[in-house]
């Protein structure tokens, strides 16, 4: 494969999909660096966590504007005309990759409907991150976002158990519930793996049945840290 430098400057009117770490800050690349420098705007889901973010590496410049889940449409369609008077704007999730399991995904959706370049400018994704080192086989996977709290939780439950025995599954699980995902698992996958705490001084992997990965969290004086939890294929 031919490895090309991209254009030095950010291109007028162009959005920007620019992936931030998960918890190194060691992990955004150069060029992202270069870009969110560069760019007039930078729709953010938190104004603070991304200001945070932006002074770690001594950038400043680009106005930031949040852009969440409960965001109107008077928002969006403020950074689409942003976009369609040349201005460039770059769209970044608190952590990792925007877009995946992430409310960009709707603003990425309609800047492409209007025809405005949409530029990935790739990175760390955890769910990624956690596959690449599991030791499952990833030559398939399904990636089923953030297990629903309440409503439709036991049939996505039941749907990965049931997809595991052909490939492997993930989704992502708060440090409230994991206790209780993994006690619906018991009886009905073999192996579980979990991710947490991903980058970070206290990264951890944890392997075994979902019994025995209940017993272990069930001893500890807290659980913390959002898991990515893996179903390997079961055969």
């Amino acid at each position: 494969m031919n490895k090309q430098v991209d254009s030095p400057s950010v291109l007028a009117g162009t959005l920007y999909i620019v992936a931030t770490p998960i918890g190194n800050l060691g992990d955004l690349t150069d060029r992202a660096k270069r870009i969110l420098q560069q760019v007039n705007v930078i729709a953010c889901e938190d104004t603070r966590e991304t200001g945070i973010l932006l002074h770690s590496y001594s950038i400043s410049g680009p106005r930031l504007v949040s852009y969440h889940a409960q965001s109107k449409n008077s928002r969006e369609e403020s950074i689409l005309q942003f976009l369609a008077e040349g201005q460039t704007v770059a769209l970044v999730a608190d952590r990792g990759t925007p877009g995946i399991s992430d409310p960009g995904a709707r603003l990425i959706a309609s800047a492409i409907e209007k025809g405005i370049p949409v530029v990935p400018v790739p990175g760390a994704s955890a769910v990624i991150t956690a596959l690449s080192a599991s030791g499952a086989d990833t030559s398939a996977f399904t990636y089923h976002g953030f297990i629903p709290h309440k409503k439709g939780r036991q049939t996505m439950l039941l749907t990965m158990s049931e997809e595991c025995r052909s490939r492997t599954v993930v989704a992502y699980e708060s440090p409230h519930r994991i206790l209780k995902t993994l006690d619906a698992l018991v009886g009905k996958v073999e192996m579980v793996i979990l991710a947490r705490e991903l980058t970070k001084l206290h990264e951890e992997f944890l392997r075994g049945t979902p019994q025995e990965l209940f017993d272990n969290l069930s001893a500890r004086e807290a659980v913390r840290g959002e898991f990515v939890l893996i179903l390997p294929r079961q055969n």
